[in-house]
């Protein structure tokens, strides 16, 4: 069999598909639709210092071709976390991202200090880029707040930092840039797009903080685009995440370059899905007599002199 091993700079998964944060929610509501241990990785909900109720209902609208969401980062904090839902999670099997975010650098710097003394977190990623709270964007949209941010982390953990990237900013691969020179070792790419919706009955925005963050397949060709961007024009590896549905979907994120990706609005239309994409991206190596995962890493790039080939040997160095 082709092998699924996903590298990620420090990082390994057994293979490259994992839930994209806030979405893992569906499996424990929905138990035995998918065994999570059978995923690269399992990405927690946000987890803040202090408890967060998040934001007022209502939270949720699905539009023609995708889902609005302002939830709003509810968190139990980081002491519960630890207490009730960490044993739990290290019972899963497979890696253990833990979605840390703060309004201040010192809570993403103290979150990593207590998540780096834990067994069982396998990297954190940092969630700079939540559209739907106050001054979530700051940090991903302000290249001089983001590399603080990362370097504080950086410099309380040695577990492997991810940088989860807005694709609400000028320019998405000088973030990633940004964020790999403060010393990140991957980013995901990308958090969900600011939108809106209006209640034409009530005359007023159907949320109470008027914008939310779209995501499903209506942004999978802009974060496709991003993708290929940020691997074009850095060599730091990608999560790559934006409306994957499908295998095809994946396979579409992989060969623009990203290491591995991240499925969030399909969980809660087809919790099978992530399942079916692995199986899925098994049948793309062995039907295409490819022997591991890192051979298509990028793979669309090589016909446009994007350097593919040297990103892939770079991406499997580090993983050795």
């Amino acid at each position: 069999m082709a092998d699924l091993t996903a590298c990620l700079g420090r990082l390994r998964l057994k293979n490259p598909v994992m839930p994209a944060s806030g979405t893992f929610c569906c499996f424990e509501d929905n138990p035995g639709a998918i065994d999570p241990g059978s995923l690269g990785a399992v990405v927690t909900k946000t987890v803040t210092l202090v408890p967060r109720p998040g934001n007022p209902p209502p939270r949720l609208l699905e539009t023609a071709c995708g889902l609005l969401n302002t939830v709003g980062l509810p968190s139990p904090g980081i002491g519960a976390f630890l207490s009730e839902e960490l044993p739990r999670l290290r019972m899963i099997g497979t890696a253990l991202i833990v979605s840390i975010a703060g309004e201040r650098m010192r809570e993403y710097a103290e979150l990593a200090v207590r998540l780096g003394q834990e067994r069982g977190v396998a990297a954190l990623e940092l969630n700079l880029s939540c559209p739907n709270v106050e001054k979530g964007l700051n940090f991903s949209s302000d290249a001089r707040m983001l590399a603080q941010v990362v370097t504080a982390v950086r410099r309380e953990t040695t577990l492997p930092v991810i940088a989860k990237l807005s694709p609400n900013v000028a320019s998405i691969v000088e973030m990633a840039r940004t964020a790999a020179d403060a010393g990140a070792d991957a980013v995901s790419a990308v958090n969900t797009f600011q939108g809106m919706a209006v209640d034409v009955l009530k005359r007023r925005p159907v949320f109470h903080n008027i914008h939310g963050g779209l995501s499903g397949p209506a942004i999978k060709p802009l974060a496709l685009k991003a993708v290929w961007d940020i691997y074009r024009g850095t060599s730091i590896p990608i999560i790559g995440m934006g409306g994957i549905s499908t295998p095809d979907d994946a396979l579409e994120f992989l060969l623009a370059g990203a290491s591995a990706v991240a499925i969030g609005t399909a969980n809660f239309f087809n919790p099978l899905t992530m399942a079916q994409v692995i199986e899925g991206i098994q049948d793309y190596l062995e039907e295409g007599g490819f022997a591991s995962l890192g051979d298509i890493t990028g793979l669309a790039h090589d016909d446009f002199g994007g350097g593919g080939d040297t990103h892939r040997v770079r991406h499997e160095d580090k993983c050795r």
